[in-house]
């Protein structure tokens, strides 16, 4: 998707569509205030209202929003809800929507990384800008699968933690006592470079933010518009060492971290990939590419 500049949007959008998961407890009262804050400060703005009614359900929305005029598309949402609206909106390749997200999830990593600003005042202004998105593309025996990411692509130690918090339940201690579960469980996965070269990791990161909020600061950088992302790996070593690089990236964060447009390999044996929050699971004997797809989304 290309992204255009403000003045050939004409410095607004014909709508904003505000789409959400209704489940999700105080959504309803959220929801409201927000539509009534629009309303008084854009009188002239129409503000739609696209409540998701099962898993996957969000990125049809916006791929419905995104088909038709100038959207301002904003997801109520954790990472995982609006990384299915932004693959929604690269569904629809010559759209004009923009994109934005305001927290309303357990995973909030995109939002906290992105800069402070005051969403009525940017929508008067038609304040928008480019961003880059990961693009990956999963190649093997059935048809190739691409998906996008707005913030990271993870393999091994931080998908599964998703997994243990998954399981275990939500709140600090018990996301705790699920980290160290997997810290203590953890098996290293072997991939074969671009090179020819064999490799076994414990962890793999490629980020499009600097910050991860579970896991700490993962890189000094935090340009998502660059045409680059950063690679963050942790070769097969002691569990001592998994657990320094955690305590390191909670605290003092990882420093720089090696920066490139595109990254590939293919898996050795099955393991899980974590994409903006949602896991899906990569079989054996899968190409991997991602690559930085430099200002593939509008966002304000």
């Amino acid at each position: 998707m290309r992204w255009v500049a403000p003045d050939a949007l004409a410095a607004h959008f014909d709508r904003v569509v505000l789409i959400f998961n209704p489940a999700r407890p105080g959504m309803a009262t959220r929801i409201d205030a927000l539509e009534q804050e629009l309303l008084a400060a854009l009188p002239e703005m129409k503000v739609e209202t696209q409540p998701t009614a099962f898993a996957g359900h969000a990125r049809d929305l916006a791929r419905s929003a995104a088909a038709n005029g100038s959207p301002l598309i904003i997801s109520v949402s954790g990472d995982g809800g609006y990384n299915e609206v932004v693959n929604g909106v690269m569904d629809i390749s010559s759209t004009r929507a923009v994109c934005t997200v305001l927290p309303a999830g357990n995973a909030n990593d995109h939002f906290r990384s992105m800069p402070v600003r005051q969403l009525t005042e940017a929508i008067r202004n038609g304040s928008v800008r480019p961003m880059d998105l990961l693009r990956i593309t999963l190649s093997g025996e059935k048809a190739d699968q691409v998906h996008y990411a707005h913030s990271y692509i993870g393999f091994g130690l931080t998908p599964l933690m998703a997994i243990g918090i998954e399981k275990g339940g939500k709140g600090k201690v018990l996301e705790l006592l699920s980290v160290t579960r997997t810290l203590s469980s953890l098996e290293p996965f072997e991939l074969e470079r671009a090179d020819g070269a064999a490799a076994q990791f414990d962890s793999l990161v490629l980020a499009n933010i600097s910050h991860m909020a579970k896991y700490g600061t993962v890189s000094d950088k935090n340009n998502p518009n660059d045409g680059q992302f950063e690679i963050v790996t942790l070769p097969h070593s002691g569990r001592w060492r998994m657990a320094l690089m955690t305590l390191r990236a909670v605290t003092l964060g990882l420093g720089p971290q090696p920066s490139v447009n595109s990254y590939s390999f293919t898996t050795r044996n099955a393991i899980p990939c974590q994409i903006d929050g949602e896991v899906v699971h990569v079989p054996a004997n899968t190409h991997v590419l991602v690559e930085s797809a430099k200002h593939a989304l509008t966002i304000i």
